[in-house]
């Protein structure tokens, strides 16, 4: 038992003073919470209570990058000003989402219903607030933060990824937005859709591994899209379960053509490309 204390004992040592994962997850809950009263614990009907709010998680960030420069380079707390100066743009982004979703989804009632109760949401809000930090080259951090949201709603976005403005995922769960991926504007996925790398070599890490998807794409269920040369033209539609490795013209739609078929021959499906452009 000895041998394992000191296994441990070494362990703990040499573990870097990271923020827990708990005290990131619920700085990310409290940013959520001021941007949407929906996920508030109190409401806030004051203007300076709002500021006062502002101003204690600036503060709550400042003392965790300070604590962590590991994670990042330049100064903690011009991070954590740059940040919350951006947060006006992060709130209006995810205004836009909600609308796409509203528009998108005859099932949606209310856009307090998509706040409250769309994983799809849930899983943009983090990975927007997550990109933030990203950008201002934060490490870690952000990354906590959507794999929170992943293990709350099974949408996996990294937040490197780039995507634009009224961005609509429709059921959620099972998609994969890799790190690399760049995704236009009005661009609605559903669920099961995966954007993913052809290569999962270590020396590929600092090159584009993962697809562009332009401006009005619509991507079904179980679509998987892979390569970091691959570009989805605008305007394009993609059908369920396709499985797409080369780059596709805008105003396209790709889909399997179903086939009655004798396992015998040599017959298997096929996905045609239609480009009505």
């Amino acid at each position: 038992m000895s041998t394992f204390a000191k296994k441990l004992n070494k362990s703990h040592k040499a573990c870097p003073e990271c923020p827990s994962p708990k005290m990131v997850h619920t700085f990310f809950e409290n940013i959520l919470g001021l941007l949407f009263p929906d996920f508030a614990l109190e409401l806030l009907k004051e203007e300076d209570q709002i500021v006062e709010k502002i101003e204690e998680l600036k503060h709550k960030l400042s003392r965790i990058l300070i604590r962590n420069k590991h994670l990042y380079s330049g100064d903690g707390v011009e991070i954590a000003n740059t940040f919350f100066d951006g947060l006006e743009r992060v709130y209006d982004l995810l205004h836009q989402d909600v609308q796409a979703i509203f528009d998108g989804d005859p099932a949606a009632k209310s856009k307090t219903e998509i706040i409250r109760c769309y994983p799809g949401f849930y899983a943009v809000a983090a990975y927007r607030i997550a990109h933030a930090l990203h950008a201002l080259g934060v490490t870690l951090i952000p990354r906590m933060i959507t794999e929170y949201s992943h293990s709350r709603t099974g949408v996996d976005i990294h937040p490197g990824a780039i995507i634009g403005e009224r961005f609509c995922i429709d059921h959620a769960t099972g998609i994969v937005i890799g790190e690399t991926t760049v995704i236009g504007d009005c661009v609605k996925i559903y669920q099961g859709v995966t954007l993913g790398a052809l290569s999962v070599d270590k020396e590929d890490a600092d090159k584009k591994r993962h697809p562009t998807i332009e401006d009005y794409v619509v991507i079904y269920a179980g679509a998987t899209i892979l390569g970091g040369d691959t570009v989805i033209g605008h305007h394009s539609i993609i059908g369920g379960n396709v499985w797409i490795t080369k780059s596709v013209p805008p105003n396209s739609k790709i889909y399997y053509q179903a086939k009655m078929y004798n396992p015998s021959s040599d017959e298997t499906d096929t996905y045609i490309i239609k480009s009505e452009g």
